[in-house]
């Protein structure tokens, strides 16, 4: 193991290339679809902070199943919940936006990516 993986094995407990591919490929669309389901039911984003614990969980549970990870790593899920968090806010801040936009279309008008504003 060269020293970049050491360090990240000795606090994520598991190489670079597992955390991203589990945070990112494997985990991260269903974050994303979580963010989404939360913000089309009209429901707070705080909700988020559970659902995207449990997909942290199991995140590292299938790195501990699949790839030989280390299962109670409180880093390794910390990190895994902040990736989740970050992809499952931004699916809920876009869907936010393109309901607001769609559904009430005299009253807002889009502004950015992420954005609204009030019509004039």
């Amino acid at each position: 193991m060269n020293p970049i993986d050491t360090f990240l094995f000795d606090w994520f407990g598991d190489t670079l290339f597992n955390v991203l591919l589990f945070n990112l490929a494997v985990i991260g669309p269903a974050s994303f679809a979580a963010g989404h389901a939360v913000a089309t039911t009209w429901r707070h984003w705080g909700q988020m902070v559970f659902y995207t614990a449990l997909l942290s969980a199991v995140l590292r549970f299938l790195d501990y199943a699949l790839a030989g990870g280390e299962l109670w790593s409180l880093a390794g899920f910390l990190l895994g919940w902040l990736v989740q968090m970050s992809i499952g806010a931004f699916a809920y801040r876009l869907t936010q936006t393109r309901q607001m936009v769609r559904q009430y279309p005299w009253l807002y008008q889009r502004k950015g990516l992420l954005g609204w504003e009030e019509r004039h």
